[in-house]
């Protein structure tokens, strides 16, 4: 099969209502330079739940664990974080992300690679998860820095799921 075969497509979220079976879980991604969190929804959809972070690394190790986490949590599809900026254009921060996503398609494993992709504006999402893991845990700033991306990841999750239901 041919990688453009397999690629997956990035769709609107109309066009992801139609392609999600009935049940199934999403995975969620906060892509940073540094590191990328992930969060999965049960499998009706209903809530989201920060899964892990994972520290980047070549692109080949990336995409393999990525495609690991999709396997082991059987995703329907993923849902991607897009920091646009605050007056709602995109800046370079979202060309990397959209590059991530290309390069998902274009050199994933064919089980990832073939997910279709919903990206999620994110703007405040790491901003909002740090502030309520101080007032509401109060975490130091060690164990914030080790769980901030994935609970990022579970926010932009969180304001997609509605949009699919």
């Amino acid at each position: 099969m041919s990688a453009y075969n397999r690629a997956m497509p990035i769709v609107e979220i109309a066009a992801l209502k139609t392609m999600l079976p009935h049940e199934g879980r999403l995975m969620a991604l906060d892509v940073g330079s540094k590191t990328i969190g992930v969060a999965t929804s049960d499998l009706l959809r209903s809530l989201a739940t920060p899964l892990t972070t994972l520290k980047r690394a070549k692109l080949a190790a990336d995409l393999a664990a990525l495609a690991e986490l999709a396997r082991k949590h059987e995703a329907k599809a993923l849902v991607i974080g897009l920091p646009l900026n605050m007056d709602g254009s995109e800046g370079s921060r979202c060309q990397s992300v959209r590059q991530f996503a290309t390069n998902i398609a274009k050199h994933g494993p064919a089980a990832l690679a073939a997910l279709p992709v919903l990206f999620q504006d994110e703007r405040l999402s790491t901003a909002a998860v740090t502030r309520g893991m101080i007032d509401d845990y109060d975490m130091s700033r060690a164990k914030r820095a080790e769980r901030v991306d994935a609970a990022a990841a579970a926010w932009i999750l969180e304001s997609a799921l509605p949009r699919l239901r």
